[in-house]
């Protein structure tokens, strides 16, 4: 039996963890080398699906002249990755999406939340407490909704307000999600 040294098992390794990491990864860490710094300011990776790699610019000028140069392109990228890839289609459409998605996930603190009451449980209390009726009573919840869901993103779907979250996690509102969710059952 024979006992490699810990440097060998370590080199070994190593080596594994640069060859099973994956080709989309080791394209975001080289892209500014690779493309450029001014064409990196105005293109993000978005995915590489049957190596084929998916690029956002930031216009239509940028993803026809990058469309002329993507041979170029193809050939540094080649050399990067472990896997070749056989194209690259550059396009606007992701852009604004792309460029949200990227970021940090955003923390949604306590008051962007829709049940938040915070400051206007106490300024709609009084108008609240002394409301002669029902209809009065509702006007003012309705009031305070409307104020409360104002600065809300709108559903892609039926265009409701709808919490930055709900869109995060399912694309829509939960309504139109439960919508979906029963249709598939």
């Amino acid at each position: 039996m024979s006992f490699n040294s810990v440097n060998d098992i370590l080199g070994v390794l190593q080596l594994q963890a640069k060859l099973q990491e994956q080709p989309f990864q080791r394209l975001l860490k080289c892209w500014p080398e690779v493309v450029g710094k001014v064409i990196a300011a105005h293109t993000r990776p978005l995915s590489i699906q049957r190596d084929v790699l998916r690029v956002a610019t930031s216009s239509a000028a940028w993803a026809q002249n990058l469309t002329f140069e993507r041979r170029r392109l193809l050939v540094k990228l080649n050399t990067v990755l472990p896997t070749p890839l056989v194209d690259i289609r550059f396009s606007t459409a992701e852009w604004y999406a792309a460029k949200e998605t990227n970021n940090q996930p955003q923390t949604l603190l306590p008051r962007h939340h829709p049940s938040y009451l915070g400051e206007e449980i106490n300024r709609h209390h009084d108008v609240e407490s002394t409301a002669k009726s029902a209809n009065a009573a509702f006007e003012n919840w309705a009031e305070a909704m409307q104020e409360r869901s104002h600065h809300l993103p709108l559903c892609p779907e039926c265009q409701c307000p709808t919490p930055g979250g709900e869109l995060q996690r399912w694309g829509v509102c939960s309504l139109c999600a439960a919508k979906g969710f029963s249709n598939n059952f």
